[in-house]
């Protein structure tokens, strides 16, 4: 990890304080109603339009920062109409190989589109896509309890990872890749997975762990390799890592990624952290510093770049600040890959 010159792992020092400091006075209810997200997605996701009222109604947005402390000036995530439900076990022919791809609560009930574009990709490049939740017994999908994480509500996040390593174990044994979407998520299962618990599973599942693109340019790179993909010819892409990726040195493989699209011209966006760090921008008391943390690199460098020039950003979060303050929609590297993959593409 990368975050600290001195090696201290200060990111895992704040949900040791927080856990011990909230055990003593309790869970804020702002703090709950983040953290719980996991666990009530599922009824909300049923009703969309009336979850999303907030961001529409100027009295609701007043009565969200009264009594939750939820800045007026900041767009909530917007519930997707169709949530991502892969409705099979797996998917895909086996040609080069099977794998799990874990779809985070963000992915799933925000931007369900990542996921579905993920899996075109994977299943396009020959490899078997296994979805291992409980979602043909109705059960709740899975979480890494990252948010529990943030709200320091360690016994939950540790109910959460245990019931994840639980369905994983049978897909590690088997040696499958882990295969994530969102950054903050699947370095949960790399960083702290094995720092809250112990098991025979745990190491093997932080070390099988590995983001999308991470898979694509190493152990699925052949796969990746056959993909017919259209040139975007004289089209600029401009990357945004998440902070998760920096600080694991893992953001460069979506540039590797990108860089093989013939016509595409890769750039990286030299910033920082987007700001906008979980729930830290939607607080009436942080929002106006999130912006001023955008402000120093990420917003001067989006003002630089063309409107028809694409924003790739991998964290669900990032693309969330991005689109709040410039109305500039960011897109996945999954996004990006699935638009470009022509009908000759094997399915």
């Amino acid at each position: 990890r990368r975050e600290c010159p001195t090696g201290v792992d200060m990111a895992k020092m704040k949900i040791e304080f927080l856990h011990h400091y909230r055990s003593r006075h309790g869970v804020p209810a702002r703090e709950r109603l983040v953290a719980e997200l996991p666990r009530y997605a599922p009824w909300v996701s049923r009703i969309p339009g009336l979850a999303n009222a907030r961001n529409r109604s100027s009295a609701l947005r007043a009565l969200g920062d009264r009594w939750l402390g939820l800045s007026t000036e900041r767009q909530l995530p917007q519930w997707a109409g169709r949530p991502f439900f892969a409705g099979q076990a797996h998917t895909g022919e086996a040609r080069h190989g099977e794998l799990v791809l874990l779809v985070d609560t963000f992915n799933r009930y925000f931007e369900p589109d990542v996921a579905s574009d993920a899996v075109t990709v994977l299943t396009s490049a020959g490899y078997r896509v296994h979805f291992p939740s409980s979602e043909a017994s109705q059960a709740r999908p899975l979480c890494c309890g990252r948010t529990y994480l943030a709200a320091g509500m360690l016994d939950k996040a540790k109910e959460e990872a245990r019931r994840t390593i639980a369905s994983l174990k049978p897909f590690v044994a088997a040696g499958m890749p882990i295969v994530g979407l969102e950054p903050s998520c699947l370095f949960t299962l790399k960083d702290e997975f094995p720092s809250m618990l112990e098991g025979a599973t745990v190491k093997p599942l932080a070390e099988r762990a590995v983001m999308f693109e991470q898979f694509l340019v190493d152990e699925g790179s052949k796969g990746f390799s056959e993909l017919s993909l259209e040139s975007p010819t004289g089209q600029k892409a401009f990357v945004h890592g998440h902070c998760h990726q920096k600080a694991f040195n893992a953001h460069g493989a979506v540039h590797q990624v990108l860089s093989r699209i013939s016509g595409l011209e890769v750039n990286a966006i030299p910033a920082g952290c987007c700001g906008m760090a979980g729930a830290f921008g939607y607080q009436s008391e942080t929002q106006e510093v999130s912006v001023k943390m955008a402000e120093l690199d990420l917003l001067p460098a989006i003002r630089k770049t063309d409107s028809a020039d694409w924003l790739v950003a991998d964290g669900f979060s990032c693309r969330h600040q991005i689109a709040d303050l410039t109305q500039r929609k960011g897109r996945h590297v999954a996004q990006v890959l699935a638009g470009l993959i022509s009908d000759s593409s094997n399915y």
